[in-house]
Protein backbone atom coordinates (compact mmCIF):
# COMPACT_ATOMS: atom_id res chain seq x y z
CA UNK A 1 0.00 0.00 0.00
CA UNK A 2 2.89 2.41 0.43
CA UNK A 3 5.44 1.32 -1.94
CA UNK A 4 7.89 4.09 -2.39
CA UNK A 5 6.55 6.08 -5.55
CA UNK A 6 8.44 8.49 -7.84
CA UNK A 7 6.83 11.72 -7.39
CA UNK A 8 4.84 13.36 -10.31
CA UNK A 9 4.93 17.11 -11.55
CA UNK A 10 1.83 18.55 -11.12
CA UNK A 11 0.82 22.20 -12.44
CA UNK A 12 -2.83 23.11 -12.93
CA UNK A 13 -1.62 25.99 -14.92
CA UNK A 14 -1.16 23.47 -17.90
CA UNK A 15 -3.88 24.34 -19.74
CA UNK A 16 -2.91 22.48 -22.85
CA UNK A 17 -3.66 19.36 -20.60
CA UNK A 18 -6.69 20.46 -18.61
CA UNK A 19 -8.47 21.33 -22.03
CA UNK A 20 -6.88 18.35 -24.01
CA UNK A 21 -10.22 16.69 -24.50
CA UNK A 22 -12.25 20.28 -25.74
CA UNK A 23 -12.52 21.44 -29.32
CA UNK A 24 -12.48 24.91 -30.71
CA UNK A 25 -16.05 24.62 -31.03
CA UNK A 26 -15.80 23.20 -27.38
CA UNK A 27 -14.13 26.06 -25.80
CA UNK A 28 -16.34 28.82 -27.59
CA UNK A 29 -19.34 27.00 -26.00
CA UNK A 30 -17.77 27.14 -22.30
CA UNK A 31 -16.65 30.31 -22.78
CA UNK A 32 -20.59 31.33 -23.21
CA UNK A 33 -21.77 29.13 -20.32
CA UNK A 34 -19.12 30.55 -18.03
CA UNK A 35 -19.34 34.38 -19.15
CA UNK A 36 -23.41 33.62 -18.16
CA UNK A 37 -22.51 32.38 -14.87
CA UNK A 38 -20.57 34.85 -14.39
CA UNK A 39 -23.53 37.53 -14.06
CA UNK A 40 -25.60 36.46 -11.60
CA UNK A 41 -28.52 37.79 -12.43
CA UNK A 42 -28.69 37.06 -16.46
CA UNK A 43 -27.44 33.02 -14.98
CA UNK A 44 -30.64 33.60 -12.64
CA UNK A 45 -33.29 34.73 -15.03
CA UNK A 46 -31.63 31.39 -17.64
CA UNK A 47 -32.98 29.32 -14.79
CA UNK A 48 -36.31 30.87 -14.07
CA UNK A 49 -37.18 31.07 -18.08
CA UNK A 50 -36.33 27.24 -18.47
CA UNK A 51 -38.08 25.95 -15.34
CA UNK A 52 -40.94 27.94 -16.63
CA UNK A 53 -40.86 26.94 -20.27
CA UNK A 54 -41.32 23.15 -19.12
CA UNK A 55 -43.87 24.80 -17.22
CA UNK A 56 -45.26 25.85 -20.28
CA UNK A 57 -44.44 22.75 -22.51
CA UNK A 58 -42.28 24.91 -24.84
CA UNK A 59 -39.53 23.38 -26.89
CA UNK A 60 -36.10 23.66 -24.81
CA UNK A 61 -35.09 20.64 -23.97
CA UNK A 62 -33.09 20.50 -27.11
CA UNK A 63 -30.96 24.01 -26.31
CA UNK A 64 -30.03 23.31 -22.87
CA UNK A 65 -28.48 19.78 -23.73
CA UNK A 66 -26.29 22.01 -26.32
CA UNK A 67 -25.77 24.05 -23.32
CA UNK A 68 -25.83 24.21 -19.32
CA UNK A 69 -27.50 20.65 -19.70
CA UNK A 70 -24.84 19.27 -21.99
CA UNK A 71 -21.72 21.18 -20.04
CA UNK A 72 -22.83 20.11 -16.64
CA UNK A 73 -24.37 16.41 -17.08
CA UNK A 74 -23.54 13.20 -18.87
CA UNK A 75 -26.45 12.23 -20.49
CA UNK A 76 -30.19 11.67 -19.88
CA UNK A 77 -29.86 7.39 -18.95
CA UNK A 78 -27.00 5.48 -17.70
CA UNK A 79 -26.09 4.74 -21.45
CA UNK A 80 -25.68 8.06 -23.32
CA UNK A 81 -24.11 8.90 -19.76
CA UNK A 82 -21.28 6.31 -19.87
CA UNK A 83 -20.28 7.59 -23.81
CA UNK A 84 -19.61 10.71 -21.35
CA UNK A 85 -17.40 9.27 -18.92
CA UNK A 86 -15.67 6.70 -21.87
CA UNK A 87 -14.65 10.18 -23.18
CA UNK A 88 -13.33 11.01 -19.84
CA UNK A 89 -11.60 7.66 -19.41
CA UNK A 90 -9.27 8.67 -22.77
CA UNK A 91 -7.94 10.93 -20.50
CA UNK A 92 -7.31 9.00 -17.18
CA UNK A 93 -10.23 11.01 -15.64
CA UNK A 94 -12.44 8.34 -13.90
CA UNK A 95 -16.08 8.78 -13.51
CA UNK A 96 -19.01 8.16 -10.97
CA UNK A 97 -22.44 7.79 -12.13
CA UNK A 98 -24.47 10.14 -9.92
CA UNK A 99 -28.63 10.00 -10.74
CA UNK A 100 -29.43 13.58 -10.15
CA UNK A 101 -32.97 13.94 -10.23
CA UNK A 102 -35.37 14.16 -6.85
CA UNK A 103 -37.80 11.77 -6.01
CA UNK A 104 -41.77 12.45 -5.43
CA UNK A 105 -40.61 11.24 -2.03
CA UNK A 106 -43.06 8.24 -1.76
CA UNK A 107 -42.21 4.54 -1.79
CA UNK A 108 -42.67 3.52 -4.86
CA UNK A 109 -39.66 6.67 -5.82
CA UNK A 110 -37.69 4.69 -3.04
CA UNK A 111 -37.78 1.93 -4.66
CA UNK A 112 -37.01 2.97 -8.16
CA UNK A 113 -34.17 5.13 -7.09
CA UNK A 114 -32.69 2.64 -5.18
CA UNK A 115 -33.34 0.43 -8.46
CA UNK A 116 -31.76 2.59 -10.68
CA UNK A 117 -28.85 3.08 -8.85
CA UNK A 118 -28.37 -0.38 -8.71
CA UNK A 119 -28.45 -0.67 -12.17
CA UNK A 120 -25.67 2.29 -12.29
CA UNK A 121 -23.40 0.05 -10.42
CA UNK A 122 -24.36 -3.02 -12.91
CA UNK A 123 -23.36 -0.79 -15.91
CA UNK A 124 -19.81 0.55 -14.20
CA UNK A 125 -18.57 -3.17 -13.20
CA UNK A 126 -18.01 -3.28 -16.34
CA UNK A 127 -16.04 -1.12 -16.93
CA UNK A 128 -12.58 -0.20 -15.58
CA UNK A 129 -12.82 3.57 -15.39
CA UNK A 130 -16.26 3.80 -13.02
CA UNK A 131 -14.97 2.49 -9.52
CA UNK A 132 -17.87 4.21 -7.41
CA UNK A 133 -21.59 4.05 -7.19
CA UNK A 134 -22.75 6.74 -4.87
CA UNK A 135 -26.09 7.45 -3.08
CA UNK A 136 -27.82 10.08 -0.77
CA UNK A 137 -30.27 8.64 2.21
CA UNK A 138 -32.82 10.43 1.32
CA UNK A 139 -33.25 9.32 -2.07
CA UNK A 140 -33.86 5.82 -0.36
CA UNK A 141 -36.52 6.31 2.53
CA UNK A 142 -38.26 9.66 4.00
CA UNK A 143 -36.15 12.28 5.80
CA UNK A 144 -38.91 13.22 8.65
CA UNK A 145 -38.31 9.17 9.64
CA UNK A 146 -34.25 9.95 10.18
CA UNK A 147 -35.53 13.48 11.91
CA UNK A 148 -37.60 11.88 14.28
CA UNK A 149 -34.89 9.23 15.07
CA UNK A 150 -32.33 11.95 15.66
CA UNK A 151 -34.32 13.78 17.93
CA UNK A 152 -35.10 10.58 19.94
CA UNK A 153 -39.02 10.52 19.37
CA UNK A 154 -40.76 7.27 19.13
CA UNK A 155 -41.37 5.83 15.54
CA UNK A 156 -44.61 4.31 14.76
CA UNK A 157 -45.53 0.85 13.78
CA UNK A 158 -45.91 2.28 9.93
CA UNK A 159 -42.76 4.26 10.15
CA UNK A 160 -40.95 1.56 11.83
CA UNK A 161 -41.46 -0.60 8.72
CA UNK A 162 -40.42 2.06 6.41
CA UNK A 163 -37.29 2.62 8.33
CA UNK A 164 -36.54 -1.21 7.33
CA UNK A 165 -37.14 -0.94 3.85
CA UNK A 166 -34.98 2.12 4.05
CA UNK A 167 -31.92 0.20 5.81
CA UNK A 168 -33.03 -3.15 3.11
CA UNK A 169 -32.38 -0.46 0.31
CA UNK A 170 -28.84 0.88 2.26
CA UNK A 171 -27.57 -2.18 2.50
CA UNK A 172 -28.58 -3.48 -1.01
CA UNK A 173 -26.80 -1.15 -2.47
CA UNK A 174 -23.59 -1.23 -0.27
CA UNK A 175 -23.18 -5.23 -0.79
CA UNK A 176 -24.12 -4.67 -4.68
CA UNK A 177 -21.00 -2.78 -4.66
CA UNK A 178 -18.93 -5.32 -2.37
CA UNK A 179 -20.01 -8.14 -4.65
CA UNK A 180 -18.99 -5.84 -8.00
CA UNK A 181 -15.93 -4.99 -6.69
CA UNK A 182 -16.72 -1.90 -6.66
CA UNK A 183 -17.09 1.32 -3.95
CA UNK A 184 -20.02 3.22 -2.61
CA UNK A 185 -20.10 6.99 -1.29
CA UNK A 186 -22.56 7.90 1.19
CA UNK A 187 -23.14 11.73 0.67
CA UNK A 188 -23.90 13.93 3.67
CA UNK A 189 -27.17 15.78 4.47
CA UNK A 190 -28.79 18.04 6.69
CA UNK A 191 -27.37 18.19 10.48
CA UNK A 192 -30.48 17.24 11.94
CA UNK A 193 -30.74 14.12 10.09
CA UNK A 194 -27.01 13.51 9.99
CA UNK A 195 -25.83 11.60 12.85
CA UNK A 196 -28.41 8.74 11.61
CA UNK A 197 -27.32 8.56 8.39
CA UNK A 198 -23.61 7.85 9.65
CA UNK A 199 -24.80 5.63 11.52
CA UNK A 200 -26.16 3.76 8.84
CA UNK A 201 -22.94 4.04 7.01
CA UNK A 202 -20.87 2.85 9.77
CA UNK A 203 -22.85 -0.26 10.22
CA UNK A 204 -22.00 -0.38 6.12
CA UNK A 205 -18.63 -0.60 7.05
CA UNK A 206 -18.56 -3.05 9.55
CA UNK A 207 -19.58 -5.62 7.53
CA UNK A 208 -18.20 -4.97 3.65
CA UNK A 209 -14.83 -2.86 4.46
CA UNK A 210 -13.19 -5.82 6.47
CA UNK A 211 -11.12 -6.59 3.65
CA UNK A 212 -11.40 -3.89 1.83
CA UNK A 213 -13.02 -0.32 2.11
CA UNK A 214 -15.81 -0.63 -0.04
CA UNK A 215 -18.27 1.89 1.80
CA UNK A 216 -17.12 5.95 2.58
CA UNK A 217 -19.01 8.58 4.59
CA UNK A 218 -19.25 12.26 3.89
CA UNK A 219 -17.85 14.65 6.43
CA UNK A 220 -19.03 18.36 5.52
CA UNK A 221 -15.87 20.92 6.91
CA UNK A 222 -18.10 23.44 7.13
CA UNK A 223 -19.67 22.27 10.50
CA UNK A 224 -16.65 22.56 13.20
CA UNK A 225 -17.60 19.32 14.89
CA UNK A 226 -16.23 17.44 11.68
CA UNK A 227 -12.76 16.70 12.52
CA UNK A 228 -13.26 15.32 15.83
CA UNK A 229 -16.07 13.44 14.20
CA UNK A 230 -13.34 11.82 11.51
CA UNK A 231 -10.79 11.26 14.36
CA UNK A 232 -13.28 9.03 16.37
CA UNK A 233 -14.55 7.26 13.68
CA UNK A 234 -11.23 6.50 12.70
CA UNK A 235 -10.07 5.08 16.53
CA UNK A 236 -13.52 3.23 16.11
CA UNK A 237 -12.64 1.47 12.77
CA UNK A 238 -9.52 0.67 14.00
CA UNK A 239 -11.08 -0.91 17.19
CA UNK A 240 -13.45 -3.00 15.62
CA UNK A 241 -11.48 -4.08 12.58
CA UNK A 242 -12.61 -2.47 9.37
CA UNK A 243 -11.65 0.51 7.01
CA UNK A 244 -13.05 3.94 7.32
CA UNK A 245 -13.80 5.39 3.83
CA UNK A 246 -13.65 9.02 4.52
CA UNK A 247 -14.88 11.79 1.50
CA UNK A 248 -14.24 15.27 2.85
CA UNK A 249 -16.17 17.98 1.58
CA UNK A 250 -16.15 21.83 2.06
CA UNK A 251 -19.93 21.66 2.66
CA UNK A 252 -23.49 22.50 1.46
CA UNK A 253 -26.96 23.77 3.06
CA UNK A 254 -25.11 26.74 4.75
CA UNK A 255 -27.77 28.99 4.41
CA UNK A 256 -30.77 26.11 6.00
CA UNK A 257 -28.09 24.89 8.65
CA UNK A 258 -27.97 28.89 9.91
CA UNK A 259 -31.53 29.61 9.69
CA UNK A 260 -32.88 26.80 11.16
CA UNK A 261 -30.30 26.54 14.23
CA UNK A 262 -31.30 30.64 15.01
CA UNK A 263 -34.82 29.62 14.35
CA UNK A 264 -35.13 26.86 16.47
CA UNK A 265 -32.67 28.18 19.33
CA UNK A 266 -29.80 25.66 19.40
CA UNK A 267 -25.81 26.32 18.53
CA UNK A 268 -25.09 26.91 14.86
CA UNK A 269 -23.26 23.56 13.89
CA UNK A 270 -21.58 25.74 11.12
CA UNK A 271 -18.05 27.30 11.18
CA UNK A 272 -17.93 31.25 12.24
CA UNK A 273 -16.20 31.53 8.14
CA UNK A 274 -14.27 30.35 5.13
CA UNK A 275 -11.15 30.71 7.01
CA UNK A 276 -12.21 28.01 9.82
CA UNK A 277 -13.72 25.47 6.97
CA UNK A 278 -10.49 25.70 5.19
CA UNK A 279 -8.63 24.97 7.85
CA UNK A 280 -10.19 21.98 9.22
CA UNK A 281 -10.68 20.48 5.53
CA UNK A 282 -6.95 20.58 5.30
CA UNK A 283 -6.55 19.49 8.80
CA UNK A 284 -8.52 16.30 7.80
CA UNK A 285 -6.92 15.61 4.77
CA UNK A 286 -3.48 15.39 6.37
CA UNK A 287 -4.60 13.39 9.33
CA UNK A 288 -6.63 11.15 6.57
CA UNK A 289 -3.21 10.61 4.94
CA UNK A 290 -0.96 10.52 8.06
CA UNK A 291 -3.44 7.92 9.73
CA UNK A 292 -3.76 6.03 6.00
CA UNK A 293 -7.31 6.48 5.86
CA UNK A 294 -9.06 5.59 2.79
CA UNK A 295 -10.19 8.77 1.21
CA UNK A 296 -11.85 10.81 -1.46
CA UNK A 297 -10.55 14.54 -1.51
CA UNK A 298 -13.31 16.00 -3.30
CA UNK A 299 -12.77 19.78 -3.99
CA UNK A 300 -12.59 22.07 -6.49
CA UNK A 301 -9.58 24.04 -4.31
CA UNK A 302 -6.63 24.10 -5.81
CA UNK A 303 -4.43 24.96 -2.67
CA UNK A 304 -6.06 21.48 -0.69
CA UNK A 305 -5.51 19.86 -3.82
CA UNK A 306 -1.30 20.49 -4.54
CA UNK A 307 -1.19 19.75 -0.32
CA UNK A 308 -2.62 16.53 -0.58
CA UNK A 309 -0.23 15.27 -3.66
CA UNK A 310 2.45 16.72 -1.14
CA UNK A 311 1.58 15.03 1.61
CA UNK A 312 1.07 11.61 -0.33
CA UNK A 313 4.82 12.09 -1.04
CA UNK A 314 5.55 12.80 2.71
CA UNK A 315 3.74 9.69 3.32
CA UNK A 316 5.05 7.31 0.15
CA UNK A 317 1.45 7.27 -0.49
CA UNK A 318 1.82 5.41 -4.25
CA UNK A 319 -0.64 7.96 -7.11
CA UNK A 320 -1.82 4.56 -8.38
CA UNK A 321 -3.09 2.82 -5.21
CA UNK A 322 -6.62 3.30 -3.95
CA UNK A 323 -6.21 4.90 -0.88
CA UNK A 324 -6.34 8.65 -2.64
CA UNK A 325 -8.50 9.32 -5.22
CA UNK A 326 -9.39 13.24 -5.81
CA UNK A 327 -12.57 14.18 -7.21
CA UNK A 328 -15.04 16.89 -8.50
CA UNK A 329 -17.46 17.68 -10.73
CA UNK A 330 -18.09 17.22 -14.57
CA UNK A 331 -17.79 20.55 -16.41
CA UNK A 332 -15.67 22.30 -13.75
CA UNK A 333 -12.63 22.28 -12.71
CA UNK A 334 -11.14 20.30 -15.35
CA UNK A 335 -7.58 22.05 -15.11
CA UNK A 336 -7.53 20.13 -11.51
CA UNK A 337 -8.68 16.66 -12.54
CA UNK A 338 -7.12 16.41 -16.22
CA UNK A 339 -3.44 17.70 -14.73
CA UNK A 340 -4.21 15.04 -12.08
CA UNK A 341 -5.13 12.49 -13.55
CA UNK A 342 -2.02 13.56 -16.53
CA UNK A 343 0.48 12.96 -13.13
CA UNK A 344 -0.46 9.71 -12.37
CA UNK A 345 -3.38 10.46 -9.56
CA UNK A 346 -6.28 8.62 -9.10
CA UNK A 347 -9.08 11.47 -10.39
CA UNK A 348 -12.86 10.69 -10.49
CA UNK A 349 -15.83 12.80 -11.83
CA UNK A 350 -18.86 13.17 -10.69
CA UNK A 351 -21.19 12.68 -13.75
CA UNK A 352 -24.65 13.96 -12.72
CA UNK A 353 -27.23 12.42 -15.50
CA UNK A 354 -31.26 12.21 -15.84
CA UNK A 355 -34.06 13.80 -17.95
CA UNK A 356 -33.38 17.34 -18.35
CA UNK A 357 -36.67 18.66 -16.69
CA UNK A 358 -36.17 16.95 -14.10
CA UNK A 359 -32.49 17.70 -13.23
CA UNK A 360 -33.38 21.40 -13.19
CA UNK A 361 -32.81 21.62 -9.48
CA UNK A 362 -29.27 20.24 -9.79
CA UNK A 363 -28.16 22.72 -12.68
CA UNK A 364 -29.99 25.14 -10.59
CA UNK A 365 -27.51 24.58 -7.46
CA UNK A 366 -24.50 24.43 -10.16
CA UNK A 367 -25.34 28.05 -11.57
CA UNK A 368 -25.69 29.33 -7.84
CA UNK A 369 -22.56 27.52 -7.13
CA UNK A 370 -20.50 28.96 -9.97
CA UNK A 371 -21.71 32.24 -9.19
CA UNK A 372 -20.88 32.38 -5.26
CA UNK A 373 -18.48 30.07 -4.23
CA UNK A 374 -14.93 31.91 -4.65
CA UNK A 375 -15.54 32.98 -8.01
CA UNK A 376 -15.95 29.68 -9.16
CA UNK A 377 -17.08 31.02 -12.63
CA UNK A 378 -14.88 33.63 -12.40
CA UNK A 379 -11.94 31.50 -12.62
CA UNK A 380 -13.50 28.85 -14.73
CA UNK A 381 -14.19 31.74 -17.55
CA UNK A 382 -10.42 33.37 -16.86
CA UNK A 383 -8.83 29.60 -17.85
CA UNK A 384 -11.03 29.24 -20.72
CA UNK A 385 -10.15 32.35 -22.08
CA UNK A 386 -6.50 31.77 -21.51
CA UNK A 387 -7.15 28.63 -23.37
CA UNK A 388 -8.65 30.27 -26.26
CA UNK A 389 -5.97 32.79 -26.62
CA UNK A 390 -3.52 30.23 -26.45
CA UNK A 391 -4.99 28.64 -29.79
CA UNK A 392 -5.45 32.36 -31.17
CA UNK A 393 -9.06 31.75 -30.83
CA UNK A 394 -11.68 34.61 -31.03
Amino acid sequence: MRAMPVKPTISFENLEVAFASKSNADLRKMYLIFATLNKNWLSNLGIKLANLSFQLRLPIKGILKKTMFGHFCGGETIKETVLACQLLANYGVHSILDLSVEGKGDEASFEATTEEIYQTMVESAKTDYMPFGVFKVTGLGDYRILEKIQAKQSLTSTEQDALARLENRVDRLCKTAHDLGLKILVDAEESWFQDVIDDMAYRAMAIYNKERCVVYTTYQMYRHDSLERLKKDHQVAKEQGYFLGAKPVRGAYMEKERARALAEGYLDPIQPNKEATDRDYDLAIAYAAQEGIHLVCATHNDKSTLTLTELMDQYQIDPKSDLVYFSQLYGMSDSISYNLASAGYRVVKYVPYGPVEKVMPYLSRRASENSSIAGQSSREFELVRKEMKRRRLK
